[in-house]
Parts: structure tokens; sequence; C-alpha cells
């Protein structure tokens, strides 16, 4: 099943809509879809080494406009979709202790989540919610989403071979690495601010 999905991924690559799917996912996961980016990423790039810069820079950008979304899902539509998003991460009860963060911390939440396993949508809806300062929402947004992208980029073009080897032989690992901290990630958003 998971050499399936590889070699999906990696066909992927070669198809015209790729950087469109790539661009959806990206989208998607920054204001309600759980998978990240990186679980297609990653095999693209192994297999167009020469675009991965260009597959991060996708990746970056449709993850700040579905930030965006997200950051109106908080603002627009809290009562609603909004606030059953924050109840599904565990967040509910906690609004007042990541009103006070946000306060204190709010770039430095926005920076720091935007690159760990916790569910980027959360800071994006959240921020929202607060009404956070949206035109330094984005340019935070372009810091954090870039750096965790152009890093990936960057790792698999210096160690490409070497990883490649490795997802042909071992995908499934692949898979349940990411599933682990998309899990982690959820789990740590639930009991932190």
């Amino acid at each position: 099943m998971f050499k399936g999905l590889y070699r999906w991924t990696l066909s992927l690559a070669e198809s015209k809509r790729a950087e469109w799917a790539l661009a959806f996912i990206a989208f998607a996961e920054s204001s309600f879809f759980p998978i990240p980016p990186d679980v297609v990423l990653a095999p693209m790039s192994l297999a167009k080494p020469a675009k991965a810069w260009r597959y991060a820079a996708i990746c970056t950008v449709s993850s700040v406009v579905g930030g965006i979304l997200g950051y109106a899902i908080g603002a627009l539509l809290y009562d609603t979709v909004g606030q059953w998003l924050i109840n599904l991460y565990g967040y509910g009860s906690k609004m007042e202790q990541v009103r006070e963060a946000y306060a204190k911390w709010g770039a430095l939440l926005i920076l720091v989540k935007g690159v760990t396993p916790i569910p980027y949508k959360l800071v994006t809806i959240v921020s929202g919610l607060l009404a956070y300062n949206f035109p330094l929402f984005v340019l935070l947004s372009i810091i954090t989403r870039g750096a965790r992208f152009f890093i990936l980029a960057g790792l698999l073009n210096r160690f490409g071979d070497p990883i490649r080897h490795f997802l042909d032989r071992h995908f499934a690992v692949f898979i349940g690495v990411i599933l682990f901290f998309i899990v982690f990630g959820f789990w740590i958003a639930a009991r932190l601010v």
C-alpha cells in the first residue's frame, strides 16, 4: 500500500497538475485540512530536485493564502466553523489563556508554531478571532512558513540521494513519522497555549 502511495507521489511530480495539487494541500492545511504538504513536497522534490525551491515557494505562498482563509474563519465565522475547529483541536476551554498569551507573545507564537508540528490552522484561526494585526500576521506567516518549506527544500537538495534511497526502501516509516508528528502536534496543541 505504501509503495503504491510513494510511487503515486513520485509520479505526481511528472503530472501537469503536480504544482496545483501541492498548492491545494498547502492551502488547505493552513485553514482546515490535517495533513501537512510535506507528505507531497518531499517526494516531489526528490523526483525533481531542480524544482525543490519552486515547490517550496508554492507551498509558502499557498500556505499563507490558506492562513488568510483561516484568519477569516476566526474573524468572521468563529461562532460556527471557527469554534467547531478550535474545539476539535482542544483549545475551546483555553481561549482566555490563549488571549493572554497572544497579548504578550503574539508574534513569537505565530513564528514558533508555524514551524512546529502544532497545526498551523490553529494559529490562523485564533489570530483572526483575536483580531491580531493582519498585515503583521501575513508578514509573520510568510517568514515562518517560508522557513519551514525552504529548510526542507534545502535538506532535500543537500541530502537528496540518501533520502531518496531511504524512501525507496522505507516509505512506510516516513509516513509513520509524519503521522506521529501530526498526532503529536494535535496532542501538544491540546495541552499548550
